[in-house]
């Protein structure tokens, strides 16, 4: 199989757990407590997969500069966009405790949140294409994806059906968003592969970049407003789970 192939497969079974994930907030009513602690595991997942899978094999590829100005580069146009979004109603997308704004209280909201998700998990697929080296992903990569993914879809979804939202768009937005994961990784794998080393180093450090502040803008939040007295130590615990995941 062609590894841009694989790649597009993995992206999609990465983001698939975003739609399993909204599935389960709108079938069952998930305690917000639990929804804070999975965010915060997958925090801690996604922050030690940016750094040991592709922050440090940036740099030593690509050199410490270059890995510095795509890092600091990733985190501004994540950051900019992410303050477009915001004001166009996307601010709490992520959030599952009724601050999601309605339709009719924020005209465009909708397109906004949609958009903002995509925003979220472009950069992740991307990496995750890239991570493959002979037909096969990379570990950590994918089990970060994968994970953190499942209660991004379950805490917003729960948002998105709080807010009165109806199946067809919450559904049609995770499914959506699994289907272009899926292009993503296939795109970053077949545009990139017989690029030069140091070329994939800064893009995976640009978006290692905007990966860590997007953990910092909406998943943190989140996880700390519902479960701050464990946030912390969940959060290692993500960490130290992905850390042994790449070392074994």
């Amino acid at each position: 199989m062609p590894e841009w192939v694989a790649a597009g497969l993995w992206g999609l079974a990465a983001g698939s757990t975003l739609v399993v994930g909204a599935a389960v907030a709108w079938l069952v009513r998930v305690p917000a407590r639990v929804v804070a602690a999975v965010m915060a595991f997958g925090a801690g997942v996604l922050i030690a997969a940016l750094s040991f899978e592709l922050v440090d094999e940036a740099a030593r590829t690509g050199g410490l500069a270059a890995t510095a100005g795509g890092f600091l580069a990733g985190a501004l146009a994540y950051v900019a966009a992410n303050i477009a979004l915001s004001r166009r109603g996307a601010r709490h997308r992520k959030r599952s405790s009724g601050l999601q704004p309605s339709e009719e209280q924020h005209a465009g909201s909708g397109t906004a949140i949609a958009v903002g998700a995509l925003l979220d998990g472009v950069p992740e697929s991307v990496v995750l294409g890239l991570s493959l080296h002979g037909g096969g992903v990379g570990v950590t990569v994918l089990a970060a994806v994968a994970i953190s993914n499942l209660p991004e879809g379950l805490s917003s979804a729960a948002g998105m059906k709080e807010a009165g939202r109806s199946a067809r768009y919450v559904f049609g937005v995770w499914a959506a968003i699994a289907a272009a994961s899926g292009v993503a990784a296939l795109l970053g794998r077949a545009a990139l592969a017989d690029a030069s080393p140091q070329l994939i180093a800064v893009i995976t450090a640009v978006a290692a970049g905007a990966i860590l502040a997007m953990v910092a803008d909406t998943m943190i939040p989140e996880a700390f407003e519902r479960a701050h007295l464990y946030a912390g130590l969940l959060t290692t615990l993500g960490f130290l789970t992905a850390f042994v995941i790449d070392r074994v």
